[in-house]
């Protein structure tokens, strides 16, 4: 952020320069957006924000600010936060709102103006209406993730398809994270609506009678209940990412225990943005520029499970060969989202309670 600057000596012109910054304006009436050294900016952010603590220490050095970061609950439950806080915001800056959640936030005004320099390779993920205001972080894309041990020493054939999940076979053996409260969640009733089109009420339906349990956001889902997670979970099949296999990796042998089904996924993108109304606005645009600078693009994928938006990005050995991304994936405008959204969280919300 550039400060007000001095650009005369003589008497009458300090004068006015000083007048002009202490009122908030540099010398050419634009107002001083720089942050102020010392100052907190607080970042709002969903529970699996994760980023090393040099990283966050060096920003804090160089910026000569203190980052805040506040976490509140999966994204889902983030954005209803920011929504419902838009006109007196709980923090400066937010992270983590998805191109699932994106509309809503966006029609609620929760962003402020900033137009963020993304880095190569971004400018395609961007939410067009939120152009300027929200700037992609990290991308991925939620599939149906499976324990490959614990069905080898099942001796059954895991699932493949949505469809087979549906199947006795696998009954009492899915977890799920909640649509309304976490955009994994989210996503998968996406791609379930993607594929089943006017019938996904009875697919889920179906999947319910089959026994599936669901989880309030992604991480009691994936490593409480997982049987992959490291939790001591009992259910074998997972709502996840593609890049969840580089993560279940055996040291003895090498090779991952878990597998992504590339057939059920639907891309994710995750966004940062200025709050509107912000204490600190120009503390969080530099938040933003940090989270898409390159340090934190290459610490994104062994801390917070996704790929980074910074094509140039080099990914961790174990990415290239687990963390495969699908050539295809379900999508649903955007524009259809924000217009059904409250409408299908409703239904969703009849069919998995009754």
């Amino acid at each position: 952020m550039i400060g007000a600057t001095i650009t005369t000596v003589t008497a009458l012109a300090l004068a006015s320069c000083t007048l002009a910054t202490e009122s908030g304006e540099d010398a050419s009436g634009t107002p001083d957006r720089s942050a102020e050294p010392g100052s907190t900016v607080v970042l709002v952010t969903h529970e699996s924000f994760k980023l090393p603590k040099k990283l966050i220490r060096r920003f804090e050095r160089e910026s000569g600010l203190e980052l805040e970061v506040r976490p509140a609950g999966d994204a889902g439950s983030l954005t209803n936060r920011l929504v419902l806080t838009g006109e007196d915001p709980i923090g400066d800056v937010a992270f983590g709102v998805d191109n699932t959640f994106a509309s809503r936030a966006l029609e609620a005004g929760v962003f402020a103006e900033y137009d963020a320099p993304v880095p190569p390779g971004a400018e395609d993920l961007a939410v067009p209406e939120g152009e300027g205001r929200l700037a992609p972080v990290d991308q991925g894309s939620v599939c149906i993730n499976v324990d490959t041990a614990w069905f080898e020493r099942s001796d059954l054939e895991p699932p493949a398809t949505l469809d087979d999940l549906t199947d006795p076979a696998y009954e009492d053996l899915l977890v799920v994270p909640g649509a309304p409260t976490s955009s994994p969640g989210m996503a998968f009733l996406l791609s379930t609506i993607a594929e089943y089109g006017e019938d996904w009420p009875g697919y889920w339906e179906d999947l319910m009678a089959n026994g599936a349990k669901l989880t309030d956001g992604w991480s009691d889902a994936y490593f409480v209940d997982f049987t992959g997670g490291g939790g001591g979970g009992k259910r074998p099949i997972v709502v996840s990412y593609d890049s969840s296999p580089a993560f279940t990796v055996d040291e003895r042998s090498g090779e991952t225990t878990t597998a992504a089904l590339l057939d059920t996924c639907f891309r994710q993108v995750e966004y940062a943005g200025v709050l509107a109304n912000a204490e600190n606005p120009a503390g969080a645009e530099e938040v933003v520029d940090f989270l898409l600078g390159e340090e934190v693009q290459a610490a994104l994928p062994e801390n917070m499970y996704v790929f980074p938006v910074d094509g140039e990005t080099e990914l961790p050995e174990d990415w290239a060969r687990f963390a495969i991304q699908p050539d295809e994936t379900y999508s649903v405008d955007p524009a259809e989202i924000a217009e059904n959204r409250a409408e299908w969280l409703t239904e969703w919300t009849d069919v998995t309670t009754r």
